[in-house]
């Protein structure tokens, strides 16, 4: 869940001012420093420490609403499902419900997350290669509005599973496109090699069998080819193309297709990359599933919840070493993943007025753990902090909280919703209590 992009690009880093400039629910205040709608960032700091996720409504709301327009200004029917796994946050899944859209779910913790943040079960949608059969089981209890199957082993077991329950799984088949989306190497998702859906040349004979199964109703097919994908429409044109040729072959045999499930996977840009528009997808969509007069579906999660969060940092302690000059943070790879494990660039600003205007040199931004894998950014244009300085990174909204651990035994960060001026704790700091809680000593190194 990643960008492509290195913690140490190769040409000139954007400044702290352009950052700020395409982020608008972000600002710069003379007095009160970095900050989130009409609330300071030193506020947020003071009263949940750091480090904390921070999360604007305003902006989930804005994106929401861009990406609705955006498909009836296509003139397409389409229902939006976002990805719950890019952020599992309960506030952050209400916010999203109140504006109409549905959830794309991965697993009972998140299927039972979307349901405790409002959203019906006739708008969620179950995807993912294993799903287990307790986990099958809770769909059907709930009667969701689609289970997304992956293989001809999870169709026979959830035949199976429904007719023993006295229920009726309506699905759609995941086909694998063999569309390269020119993505992250761990993102990518929609190739031939890749563990995701079945091969699109064997779905005719799959889907045939769904229609003959007890249990089963299909209502479509779907596909989702990568996150992150920031080079263009041309692979979403490619798998979308294939996918229509599906569907008439479906149609064809005499097999309903109801709507075609176009999955997710639109990229923004984390640092100044060229990123496509929503408007963009929306005329791939149009230009080669128009055609069908089919109701489609969408899965975002990155493009809905990446620029509307952040993380805030303080500085522990500026450290001159032998050749470079260390920022340690009391942020760490256990709470943003991204950098470690994708090389992935994220904005880094000063939330002083005063630092945001400072000079600024070169600086690795680190963080306490005890991993040389534990930086943020190489070389970066810093100015000289002070312990106890706050910095946010940008962008960090998406597959940050929902992907932390408490590696080191570092307690899950703080999380907070801002809307407007009005902000608010909505997942306390995890405590050293809780850390531990649930460890046991077996009765043998007690006696």
């Amino acid at each position: 869940m990643a960008s492509a992009l290195p913690i140490t690009p190769t040409d000139p880093d954007p400044s702290f001012a352009e950052l700020l400039a395409g982020r608008p629910h972000l600002s710069m205040h003379a007095l009160d420093g970095l900050m989130v709608e009409g609330v300071p960032l030193h506020r947020v700091a003071a009263l949940a420490g750091t480090p904390t996720w921070v999360t604007s409504a305003g902006a989930l709301r804005r994106r929401a609403r861009a990406l609705k327009a955006a498909l009836a200004a296509a003139g397409l029917q389409a229902g939006i499902h976002y990805a719950v796994k890019a952020n599992t946050g309960l506030a952050v899944l209400r916010v999203l419900a109140a504006e109409g859209l549905g959830a794309d779910v991965v697993s009972e913790g998140e299927l039972r997350a979307a349901r405790a943040a409002g959203i019906p079960a006739a708008a969620i949608v179950f995807s993912g290669v294993g799903k287990t059969e307790r986990e099958l089981r809770l769909a059907l209890a709930e009667d969701i509005a689609q289970i997304n199957v992956e293989s001809a082993e999870e169709v026979e077991m959830l035949s199976a599973l429904a007719t023993t329950l006295g229920r009726v799984a309506r699905v759609a088949l995941r086909v694998n496109p063999d569309v390269d989306a020119k993505t992250h190497a761990k993102i990518t998702t929609g190739r031939s090699e890749n563990k995701f859906g079945v091969a699109i040349d064997d779905a005719p004979a799959l889907y045939a069998r769904m229609a003959a199964l007890p249990g089963l109703e299909p209502v479509g097919v779907a596909t989702h080819i990568g996150s992150q994908i920031t080079s263009g429409m041309a692979a979403y044109r490619a798998a979308y193309v294939r996918l229509a040729e599906l569907v008439q072959a479906l149609r064809l045999a005499g097999l309903p297709v109801k709507h075609v499930d176009c999955g997710g996977g639109l990229g923004i840009p984390y640092r100044d990359e060229p990123a496509p528009s929503p408007e963009a997808l929306a005329g791939a969509i149009k230009a080669t599933l128009g055609g069908l007069g089919l109701p489609v579906m969408l899965e975002p999660g990155r493009w809905i919840a990446g620029p509307p969060g952040l993380l805030l940092a303080s500085v522990v302690l500026q450290k001159q070493g032998a050749a470079r000059r260390f920022l340690v943070l009391d942020a760490a790879m256990n709470d943003l993943v991204r950098p470690a494990m994708y090389e992935a660039w994220h904005g880094i600003l000063p939330v002083s007025p005063v630092d945001f205007v400072a000079p600024v040199g070169p600086a690795d931004v680190v963080g306490p753990v005890c991993e040389t894998g534990d930086t943020f950014a190489r070389g970066r244009a810093m100015p000289s902090l002070s312990p106890g300085a706050l910095v946010a990174f940008l962008d960090a909204g998406a597959y940050g909280a929902a992907m932390s651990s408490t590696y080191n035994m570092r307690p899950l960060a703080a999380e907070v919703l801002v809307d407007g001026d009005r902000f608010a704790v909505v997942r306390e700091r995890q405590s050293y209590a809780a850390l531990l809680g649930d460890q046991r000593l077996p009765d043998w190194l007690t006696e």
